[in-house]
């Protein structure tokens, strides 16, 4: 039976197994698939052991910078990305590192949750590996402006450069920006210690202005609670960009697409 994981520290909270069981199950693929508790000092030799048998992983915190240097080739989205959540062993044995958060954001908004970027201004918040991973996806959607909003605004226009080839990106400082937009996407990890970006409550139209956190948790984030008390029109949480992105990752690893929506109702369940 092929053998797949995911590798964290810590790892235990990972709802990863789950998921791939349930596409497994679903797609009628045979794989085994474990939660992987790599040691912080040495993820290289840990995943290289794994892959000895392994045919593929899924990477996440705090591996993903540390995936992209071990893997032996990158797709286009993980060299853009500069960070690896997916690694595949190709048949000649070589490691190819992929970025599959990007898709599974994208995935969620557009397609889970019906909402068309073409043409929309985006505020994205925060700038580190996890607004990274998504910028090439929504830049891709062709919206009228994208503004990465950070509390380092070196590190914002750092970003912004990288990718302005791409689309209409600029950077700014948190508190720099008031001016309504039509989707917040939280990326900082603020809503993991109950926190808020500090952002203008004037961001938020009224009855229109959906708002994202990427995280999510049992109860609304404190993002979500903030968004929805200042008139956000939507609130959405980060479990259904989980769910996309493990469904791009099994479709690199199997060619099969899974069913993302039945298996996110059943996480939404265990969730409740």
């Amino acid at each position: 039976m092929d053998r797949y994981g995911v590798f964290g520290n810590p790892i235990g909270h990972s709802k990863s197994p789950l998921i791939h069981r349930l596409f497994a199950q679903q797609t009628g693929e045979q794989l085994s698939y474990e939660a992987l508790l790599a040691p912080l000092e040495d993820f290289s030799g840990f995943a290289r052991a794994f892959f000895a048998e392994g045919k593929g992983g899924n990477v996440t915190v705090p591996f993903k910078e540390q995936a992209y240097q071990l893997a032996d080739s990158l797709t286009a989205r993980a060299q853009r990305a500069g960070a690896v959540n997916t690694l595949k062993k190709l048949d000649d044995g070589r490691l190819l590192g992929d970025n599959t958060d990007g898709a599974g954001l994208v995935h969620d908004l557009t397609v889970n949750a019906g909402v068309a970027l073409k043409g929309k201004r985006i505020l994205l918040l925060g700038a580190g590996g996890a607004v990274r991973g998504v910028l090439e996806p929504l830049l891709a959607e062709q919206p009228a402006a994208l503004v990465i909003a950070n509390r380092t605004v070196a590190k914002a226009e750092q970003l912004a450069r990288e990718f302005a080839d791409l689309g209409p990106v600029v950077a700014s400082g948190f508190d720099w920006i008031d001016a309504s937009v039509d989707l917040i996407v939280n990326g900082t990890s603020a809503s993991l210690a109950g926190e808020l970006p500090p952002i203008a409550p004037s961001l938020i139209a009224p009855g229109h202005t959906l708002c994202y956190d990427m995280m999510y948790g049992k109860q609304p984030t404190a993002f979500n609670r903030w968004a929805s008390e200042h008139g956000a029109a939507r609130t959405l949480d980060g479990l259904g960009m989980l769910v996309e992105q493990a469904a791009e990752a099994f479709f690199l690893w199997r060619g099969v697409r899974p069913d993302s929506a039945p298996v996110l109702a059943e996480l939404r369940r265990q969730l409740a």
